[in-house]
C-alpha cells in the first residue's frame, strides 16, 4: 500500500475530524466572550477537513492511482 493510498483511506478521518472542530467552533462563535477562539476553531476544522484534497491541490501528496485499467472492459 503506498503511501497516496493510505492517505487517500486517511481523508474520511480527516474530514470527520475536521467537520467536529469545525461544528464546536461555530457554537463557540455564538458567544461574544469567546468569538475569536470559536472562529479560529472553526476555520482550524475547515483546514483540516479540506487538507487531503489541498495537500494534492499544491502537488505535496500524489493523487491515488484509479482502477488498473486491465480490469475495466
Amino acid at each position: 500500500m503506498t503511501f497516496a493510498q493510505l492517505f487517500a483511506m486517511a481523508g474520511y478521518l480527516f474530514n470527520i475530524i475536521g467537520i467536529i472542530v469545525c461544528l464546536v467552533g461555530l457554537h463557540l462563535a455564538r458567544r461574544p466572550t469567546r468569538r475569536g477562539l470559536g472562529r479560529g476553531l472553526a476555520v482550524l476544522g475547515f483546514l483540516i477537513a479540506a487538507s487531503p484534497l489541498l495537500l494534492q491541490l499544491f502537488g505535496i501528496v500524489e493523487p491515488a492511482s484509479p482502477v488498473s485499467p486491465s480490469i475495466l472492459p
